[in-house]
């Protein structure tokens, strides 16, 4: 099963959410696998502090010119939908701007273009204990980074649970990770600005067809605007989470809830049997 934990904006607990939740199945014997597809700032590491033992580097395929076998024709140009090859005299490639589709080599009458792995970032695997852990790391400055998220989502284990932390938001990096999951948890916060981005993220879980739930956290904070809005549109509440300042302590510390809140175990053990359920 792969449930990937989702957030309509950040800070609002979701990777809390994913290193505890993983903590708690595999202490309970179940077969566990964290991969972190938030590859711009991954963070997950630092709670569950795995031994890395295995690097890899990723890439897309960019288009190389043979320049005196080009001859202008601009169907390069045309067929890109990302206008990552311009001509003037002969084809100029932008290599951030290509997405890696193929098109222009396919066109290109006199066989120019050629296409090279240009690396975007490198994934990183290993152990926390008994969890497996995966995560992707996306070069600096690299402006895409849904490649590296399918690459890492990739890595997933067939059997067991796959708990898959995205990036926050509801852009293309999250819908590259919410894509082809069971079940996705979105992770809020009863304020105006968590109802507002809980708003967008479930349209995009809906759009995808994905059965979806929801967990606040902080939930004894703010208001009963959540709440509502969860219970008009028949989304299930599965978590709630109370603010507790030895929380935000831990979280500073690298530590897991857990560690500083056992009776959280059950609160979390309970979350996994409502999805199981489900």
């Amino acid at each position: 099963m792969k449930i990937a934990i989702a957030s309509g904006k950040g800070g609002t607990g979701k990777t809390t959410v994913a290193v505890n939740l993983a903590r708690v199945l595999a202490d309970n014997g179940q077969s566990v696998q964290y991969l972190d597809c938030d590859v711009e700032e991954p963070n997950g590491h630092i709670f569950l502090k795995p031994k890395i033992t295995a690097t890899e580097s990723v890439g897309i395929p960019v288009p190389v010119v043979d320049e005196p076998k080009c001859t202008g024709c601009r169907k390069c140009a045309e067929v890109c939908q990302y206008h990552a090859i311009a001509v003037l005299k002969k084809a100029l490639v932008f290599p951030e701007l290509c997405h890696g589709c193929g098109g222009c080599a396919l066109v290109c009458p006199v066989g120019a273009i050629r296409e090279e792995n240009r690396p975007i970032g490198v994934i990183e695997a290993g152990r926390a204990d008994v969890v497996v852990f995966v995560q992707g790391r996306l070069n600096i400055g690299e402006p895409m980074s849904p490649p590296l998220i399918r690459a890492v989502k990739m890595k997933a284990l067939n059997d067991g649970v796959s708990l898959v932390d995205a990036p926050p938001g509801t852009s293309c990096p999250v819908v590259a990770t919410v894509r082809d999951t069971d079940y996705v948890l979105l992770v809020t916060e009863p304020t105006p600005f968590g109802l507002n981005d809980l708003k967008l993220a479930v349209e995009m879980i809906r759009q995808l067809g994905l059965r979806h739930g929801v967990v606040i956290n902080r939930a004894d904070s703010g208001d009963q605007r959540v709440r509502e809005f969860c219970a008009a549109e028949r989304i299930p509440v599965l978590l709630e989470l109370p603010d507790d300042r030895r929380v935000a302590e831990a979280y500073s510390r690298g530590q897991l809830a857990l560690q500083v809140l056992p009776e959280w175990r059950t609160l979390f053990f309970d979350l996994w049997n409502r999805i199981w359920k489900i």
